[in-house]
């Protein structure tokens, strides 16, 4: 499946804030959203003196591209999820956002077994993640209610994760998941609500944007 494999960091000057996209380094002076503010480009330290009011439809389309960039989605999955919020009950933008928070990825990323989303998407693409005690390396997987995400057993011996358990215990985890730090393993106790997904989003614009 096609996935982004230009500069990360790019995209955060792209959106004019930290999307938190290479884990902890975001956190430190090397972040270059730190350094370097304004959008990439030829022309980007000029554009951000520039005034004049932006269109609804770019307000729309950077809030879109914000959300993918941020989950990690190319456009064609990004509009799958879009379409599957639209035909469930409910809101269709916390719909949205309910069934990003729900991917597998996004999910390990959430109980602290990566440092970002990227990160958390490879050691499910390369089989260290069990979903309810079987291997799976299908990070897009939609967990429910009362699934467990564990560390299979071959590769908690790998010196990542013998780091990770000595480390793991100051992590916070939302809500609706559960952390054994113990077993390192997560338990979904339900699906997240939009109060529980702390992503700078404006879920609405995003919707506007698939109605036009």
């Amino acid at each position: 499946m096609a996935k982004y494999t230009g500069p990360v960091c790019k995209l955060c000057r792209r959106e004019g804030e930290k999307l938190f996209l290479k884990g902890s380094r975001c956190l430190t002076p090397k972040c270059s959203f730190e350094r370097r503010s304004y959008p990439p480009g030829q022309h980007g330290r000029e554009g951000q003196f520039r005034r004049g009011r932006a269109s609804d439809y770019l307000l729309q389309l950077r809030e879109k591209q914000k959300a993918r960039r941020i989950y990690g989605l190319m456009e064609h999955q990004f509009s799958i999820y879009f379409n599957r919020a639209e035909q469930r009950s409910g809101l269709t933008g916390s719909n949205l956002l309910i069934l990003l928070e729900s991917r597998l990825d996004n999910v390990v990323y959430r109980l602290g077994m990566a440092t970002s989303r990227a990160q958390a998407r490879q050691l499910v693409a390369h089989g260290h993640i069990m979903l309810n005690g079987r291997k799976t390396n299908i990070p897009s997987a939609l967990v429910s209610a009362g699934d467990v995400v564990s560390i299979r057993p071959e590769s908690s011996r790998r010196t990542y994760f013998k780091d990770l358990r000595q480390n793991i215990d100051d992590r916070q985890v939302p809500r609706w998941l559960s952390l054994d730090t113990g077993n390192l393993s997560g338990k979904i106790l339900s699906l997240p609500v939009r109060e529980d997904i702390d992503v700078s989003l404006n879920e609405q614009l995003i919707v506007e944007y698939y109605s036009r």
